[in-house]
């Protein structure tokens, strides 16, 4: 299956939240799209209904793919501790969205892209691998002949609080990954210990 290019408020739309960003269409329509949208009886989910929806919003979420989200998944089962958390903390790891969080990018997506046509340095080495997993102590640079680039200029211009476990020098252009978030830091509404319990199965 192909990463999802479509419409992203349809998605939106059918987890109830925006968890593509703000979203005017979505304050305005709050149910799944088409005929049934708003129906009570669509509304109501089973219990592995459910949990397959918490993996599908966290796969949107993060652009992740099937064969790619098992994986992680894998590797965060044969991690110590909770294998739910673990896995957030690995997907937030993932470099795409750490350029992301940067602010180097305004979206995953527009970070992947920065990735894929090496734009982006890891330890000083360009890398077009967007799923790589960073660890702590990593540092993630734009290229030089990069760094003018408008859809970057433009994000780090809006770039918001930095996350804790994120470090930014402007000057450099740089940032460093300094460990793995907490489960609460993380602002994504993603119930994992469902995704935990689907994969149990």
């Amino acid at each position: 299956m192909a990463r999802y290019t479509g419409p992203r408020t349809k998605i939106a739309r059918k987890f109830k939240e925006p968890i593509y960003g703000p979203d005017k269409y979505l304050d305005r329509k709050n149910y799944p799209p088409g005929q049934h949208g708003q129906s009570r009886k669509r509304s109501k989910l089973s219990e592995y209904g459910i949990q397959l929806q918490e993996k599908q919003k966290a796969k949107y979420t993060y652009g992740i793919l099937e064969r790619q989200f098992k994986k992680i998944f894998q590797k965060a089962a044969s991690k110590k501790g909770i294998t739910g958390q673990n896995l957030i903390k690995l997907i937030e790891s993932r470099l795409d969205n750490v350029v992301f969080r940067l602010g180097i990018a305004p979206t995953r997506a527009a970070a992947r892209q920065l990735v894929t046509h090496r734009h982006i340095l890891v330890n000083g080495n360009i890398t077009n691998i967007p799923s790589m997993l960073l660890v702590p102590g990593d540092v993630v640079t734009v290229r030089e002949r990069s760094q003018a680039l408008e859809v970057v200029t433009n994000s780090l211009n809006g770039r918001s609080n930095p996350y804790s476990w994120l470090e930014w020098d402007a000057n450099m252009m740089s940032g460093k990954f300094m460990n793995y978030p907490e489960r609460e830091e993380v602002p994504e509404n993603i119930n994992e210990q469902a995704i935990v319990d689907l994969y149990s199965k």
